[in-house]
């Protein structure tokens, strides 16, 4: 199986969600998923004050791009601050977040399997 194919659409089409953990101040808008696998590609959204520790550090089985649209969040694991305009390349397995943010933020993720 592979993602479906799709030709240019707003993605306002599509509509935020609460993403898995059950946070209503973390949702997704997902673009595109390849149910057979589950990569996807989306665009994350943590409202201000939104705080992932509940769900600790991630790891996944697949690639995941990242790419900050506008806002910024904490790893409180590292103790940094990733900002507007920056942007991760994680592999298999690499851990990352929990995650915080003052301001909110918004991302494009791109999720995949090599």
């Amino acid at each position: 199986m592979s993602k479906p194919e799709h030709e240019f659409f707003p993605v306002t089409d599509v509509d935020f969600t609460v993403c898995p953990g059950d946070d209503p101040a973390i949702t997704e808008r997902v673009l595109s998923r390849d149910d057979a696998t589950g990569v996807a590609t989306r665009i994350l959204r943590y409202a201000p004050g939104a705080d992932s520790t509940p769900m600790g550090v991630q790891r996944h089985d697949f690639w995941e791009e990242v790419y900050i649209l506008e806002g910024s969040f904490t790893d409180l694991t590292l103790g940094r601050t990733f900002t507007k305009g920056m942007y991760a390349c994680r592999p298999p397995g690499m851990a990352h977040g929990p995650w915080r943010t003052d301001e909110g933020v918004l991302t494009f993720e791109v999720r995949y399997r090599t």
